[in-house]
C-alpha cells in the first residue's frame, strides 16, 4: 500500500508547489498582492450615525456562519463616545438572559467586532 501512496504524495507536492506565487525571474520582486474585497475597503469608512452604525452591523452579520439567527431589524445602538454599540437580538436566544449579541462599531474606521454581553 505504501508504494502506491509515496508517488501520488509526491504527485500532490509538486502540486501544491505550483499554485503557490513565485517572485519575477527578472527582477526578484513577489507578484502584485490582490485587491482588498469591497467588505474590507467598506470597513474603514467613518461611521458617524446610528443608521450606518446599524448598517455596517447587518452587513457583517452577513459574513457569518449562523447569519439567520440574528434579528438586526430589531438592533438597538449605543452611542459609547468613541465606538457605537449594537445589541442584536437572536432567535435561538428568545427567554434567556442575555437575549442579544453585541456589536462594537468603531465610529472612525468602521471595523465592527463581536464583543461577549455582560
Amino acid at each position: 500500500m505504501t508504494k502506491f501512496l509515496l508517488p501520488l504524495l509526491a504527485l500532490g507536492a509538486g502540486v501544491l508547489a505550483s499554485c503557490q506565487p513565485t517572485p519575477n525571474a527578472a527582477t526578484g520582486t513577489p507578484p502584485p498582492a490582490e485587491a482588498a474585497p469591497a467588505a474590507e475597503a467598506a470597513a474603514t469608512t467613518a461611521v458617524t450615525t446610528e443608521a450606518s452604525a446599524r448598517a455596517a452591523v447587518a452587513r457583517h452579520i452577513q459574513t457569518l456562519p449562523n447569519a439567520a439567527l440574528y434579528v438586526p431589524d430589531s438592533a438597538r445602538v449605543n452611542d459609547n463616545a468613541a465606538s457605537w454599540q449594537v445589541l442584536v437580538p437572536r432567535t435561538d436566544w428568545a427567554g434567556r438572559m442575555p437575549n442579544r449579541a453585541r456589536f462594537e462599531v468603531d465610529k472612525q474606521t468602521g471595523q465592527v467586532s463581536s464583543q461577549p454581553v455582560k
